[in-house]
């Protein structure tokens, strides 16, 4: 069962009793010990309450995130107070949960947990309202980001070192959802154009990119950025429930900047080849890369457009069926089969990391990067945790009406 909230304004296990108590009387008579709007306490000592979505082993979602509350202390020498703003919920984090994902969590007591605990969550949007004295780069009220995976996301309040922190420069034009999404799919998206493929600027809007999983996170970011650079794009999405609910799925990623759409029953047809020859002039316009997040016949129908020479980066494995290539594509047009992981690159690129977080904000603020669709969950003070897990667990479910968010608003 999931805990729940406690009339206790502060986690005893972190704070010790003679000082809670002292606190609270210092409170009480000072008006201090009130709830803040209903909300939540924050003592005289500079303490806050919190809550985290903790996990004590791996599982479904749905039966083993409970939501944690503890309190988190005023911050010291390079210490930074976070209040989240917005966090995703990524696959990967569901599939961290779940512990089938390559980078394992650690399990600590630090939050006063019965057992040793991870918070979920990898990617998030984080306000600052408290920093250490010897904080140098960060005041209150900025923006942040996680410089590294790992880092548990999935809380309403954080203390971390300045160091673990990437500042947004420029809030300008920019939402939480733009900042808390920027730092996975869109970083994806953009390496993997950027650095597997020599693409010939001087034949801008002469080469080509092909890639499933289109109407992903990453696969928008990919056709914003081709538009952008000149690169043309083949997408494939899967069908819809019905022909309507496709084609209206197609022309929202050609408004994007897609320049064609297919099905992955039009992918696996006999009739893609001809779609390909036309859209490439006869092949005079080469199809350079290959994105693929599925696996499976899927892949294999990317590899074989793919003009001699050419990569094919996969990022992920939705259908859960390996990548089968026929041996003819690797000796007669030297193909070369590429993986790709953001998290290790991340964590082994920081400063790249963070450059490229700034060009995709830079290119958000300009108008040339479209917002992701969303399904937003609102992370109230009050809100249960059987409902944030549950909307933890949707997020591998079905066709959905875009990516799960959750919003504190506290």
């Amino acid at each position: 069962m999931f805990s729940r909230c406690v009339s206790s304004p502060f986690h005893t296990s972190r704070i010790p009793s003679s000082l809670t108590s002292t606190a609270a009387r210092h409170c009480r008579s000072s008006g201090l010990n009130s709830r803040v709007d209903g909300r939540r306490y924050i003592s005289a000592y500079g303490y806050i309450q919190a809550k985290a979505l903790v996990y004590s082993k791996y599982g479904e979602p749905k039966d083993v995130l409970k939501l944690h509350k503890h309190s988190v202390s005023a911050p010291n020498g390079t210490q930074v107070n976070l209040r989240l703003i917005a966090a995703p919920l990524n696959p990967a984090d569901v599939n961290q949960i779940q512990g089938v994902y390559p980078s394992k969590p650690l399990f600590e007591t630090t939050l006063g947990t019965p057992e040793p605990s991870a918070i979920g969550g990898n990617e998030g949007a984080f306000e600052v309202i408290g920093t250490g004295s010897e904080v140098k780069d960060l005041t209150k009220g900025d923006w942040v980001i996680m410089k590294r995976t790992g880092q548990g996301t999935w809380r309403t309040h954080a203390q971390m070192d300045e160091s673990q922190l990437i500042k947004i420069e420029d809030q300008t034009g920019l939402s939480p959802l733009q900042v808390s999404t920027v730092s996975v799919n869109p970083v994806t998206a953009y390496r993997m154009i950027k650095d597997f493929c020599d693409w010939d600027w001087m034949r801008a809007g002469e080469e080509w990119l092909i890639q499933n999983g289109a109407n992903s996170g990453v696969g928008r970011a990919a056709i914003q950025l081709g538009r952008e650079w000149g690169i043309k794009t083949i997408n494939v999405v899967r069908e819809r429930n019905t022909p309507e609910e496709t084609e209206a799925l197609k022309q929202e990623l050609k408004d994007l900047g897609a320049n064609v759409v297919v099905t992955e029953s039009e992918l696996l047809s006999g009739e893609f080849k001809n779609i390909v020859k036309e859209v490439t002039k006869q092949g005079k316009e080469p199809i350079r890369l290959a994105l693929n997040c599925v696996g499976g016949k899927n892949a294999t129908a990317l590899a074989k457009v793919l003009a001699p020479g050419s990569h094919m980066v996969t990022y992920g494995a939705m259908s859960k069926q390996p990548v089968a290539l026929p041996s003819g594509l690797l000796i007669f047009k030297n193909l070369v089969f590429d993986g790709f992981w953001v998290s290790r690159w991340g964590d082994k690129n920081p400063q790249l990391k963070e450059n490229t977080i700034k060009d995709i904000l830079q290119l958000t603020r300009a108008g040339k990067f479209k917002d992701i669709p969303v399904e937003e969950a609102k992370w109230s003070w009050d809100t249960e945790g059987y409902e944030l897990a549950t909307a933890a667990q949707g997020t591998l479910s079905g066709y959905r009406g875009g990516k799960g968010l959750l919003t504190f608003v506290d």
